[in-house]
């Protein structure tokens, strides 16, 4: 089962490294000149998380927080910014996205950061995983291609930590999967809105 963790009030207030903001400052104008173009991809399923808050969260999660490892995964990457900031925390960082026009996005993010991040194109849910959705319209669901465990020749309870952000309604099936699939122990971090970020750890039931 899940075990809720209280993120500090006051995460929002920590300070951003001057290196990274300015990452993250190039990132926001890489992504709007992204969607002005909305007519020449077929990446609708793209939103932009505030990834300052994604930042300072994954920051004290990682100064506060026991881990039972150091390997780091996004679900549904988009331009890998939050895989980006877990390298740059010391996470060993993977991350998973199943559309093309992203997957360039997301290693041009690499490339140019540069940051150690693998970067699969495929499927961030674990084999079976789909048959908990009680919803078969979810966006996170009916994506092709192959597993990304499969070809890292992992699973999910290889991780200690998990990202995403899920559409609107789907925040607890990937609350399920990670129930399901992951280690004890092991921590899903979620943005759900705006200045909301969901943490959780598995526990023994």
């Amino acid at each position: 089962m899940l075990k809720p963790i209280e993120i500090s009030t006051g995460v929002d207030t920590r300070a951003i490294p001057t290196v990274i903001a300015a990452k993250l400052a190039a990132m926001r104008l890489r992504i709007e000149a992204f969607q002005d173009c909305w007519d020449q991809h077929h990446a609708a399923q793209f939103v932009a998380a505030d990834y300052e808050l994604v930042y300072q969260t994954l920051a004290w999660v990682s100064e506060t927080q026991a881990s039972i490892g150091r390997r780091f995964v996004e679900w549904g990457c988009g331009f890998a910014t939050v895989a980006c900031l877990a390298d740059a925390l010391g996470w060993n960082a993977y991350a998973i996205e199943a559309h093309a026009d992203l997957i360039s996005e997301a290693r041009k993010t690499i490339a140019d950061w540069p940051a150690k991040v693998d970067l699969f194109a495929g499927n961030f849910l674990p084999p079976g995983a789909d048959d908990l959705a009680a919803d078969p319209t979810l966006p996170s669901l009916g994506h092709g291609g192959q597993s990304a465990y499969g070809a890292w020749e992992t699973d999910l309870d290889d991780f200690s930590l998990v990202y995403s952000y899920p559409w609107p309604g789907e925040d607890e099936f990937h609350e399920d999967v990670f129930d399901r699939y992951a280690a004890v122990g092991a921590m899903l971090l979620m943005f759900v809105g705006p200045n909301e970020m969901r943490l959780m750890r598995k526990v023994k039931a």
